[in-house]
């Protein structure tokens, strides 16, 4: 399961506004490769809504089904807003409806599960 806890308004490359909303899978235990202890995160991934602000704030604390999974992608830089740091990755993460890709939904021609999106 994953949690709605915010949303955003970004806009496009033609200057249209959208909304997205932030998604945040259940609490994880990490252990530091510096120290060796252990600390607690949890995943986060933003999705893309038709949405309008007033409905996204109101989807703010729901429950979906799925997951937040890690997707190997092209490197990129990115800059930690606490710090500063510019770091390169070379994955990203990604919401993921459990036991179906989106392919599988689209290709297998079950709109009912388009809709729970």
């Amino acid at each position: 399961m994953v949690k709605i806890i915010d949303y955003s308004k970004r806009t496009n490359s033609e200057g249209k506004e959208f909304f997205t909303l932030k998604l945040q899978g259940g609490l994880e235990m990490v252990k530091s490769k510096e120290t060796g202890n252990y600390y607690a995160t949890a995943k986060t991934a933003s999705i893309t809504t038709t949405f309008g602000e007033e409905q996204c704030k109101s989807l703010i604390g729901q429950e979906l089904t799925g997951s937040i999974r890690k997707i190997e992608s092209e490197p990129y830089e990115y800059t930690i807003k606490e710090t500063g740091e510019v770091v390169m990755l070379s994955h990203r993460w990604e919401y993921r409806i459990e036991g179906n890709s989106l392919e599988e939904i689209v290709h297998q021609g079950k709109p009912e599960l388009i809709e729970s999106l």
